[in-house]
């Protein structure tokens, strides 16, 4: 799952600072206000203020920038996001889908092969002939 869509990034597009937290709020689908907002409690409450600046600044120095055109569109990046997020989930949505446009088909199929008799017998020769 190493794929450019799976990576975290910095957003320099979306930045405030570096891009650290719009990164991260473009890799988990959380709006980057509420990222930024808790990158900023943290630092203010004193809890773990000693570590957040240096990891701050290394994600800064160490992510790679966002590639300009890594989605097409929004609908791309919320399902890249959901990946992320949960992959046997996404999995398993992805497959209810194929199964429920072969179910469709299916249906099509034997519509339009019981409305067509020439097809019909045509499937049958061609059933007793293998």
């Amino acid at each position: 799952m190493n794929t450019p869509r799976t990576t975290l990034y910095r957003d320099k597009q979306n930045a405030k600072l570096m891009g650290v937290c719009s990164g991260i709020a473009d890799y988990t689908g959380v709006n980057a206000f509420w990222i930024r907002l808790g990158f900023l409690a943290a630092l203010f409450t004193g809890i773990l203020s000693p570590v957040i600046i240096p990891l701050y600044l290394l994600a800064g120095l160490l992510l790679n920038k966002k590639p300009a055109h890594l989605y097409t569109d929004n609908d791309e990046q919320k399902y890249w996001q959901r990946v992320r997020q949960n992959p046997k989930r996404t999995v398993r949505e992805v497959r209810g889908k194929f199964r429920d446009i072969d179910r469709r088909l299916a249906q099509v199929e034997t519509y339009y092969v019981s409305s067509n008799p020439r097809l019909n017998s045509e499937i049958e020769r061609l059933r007793l002939t293998d």
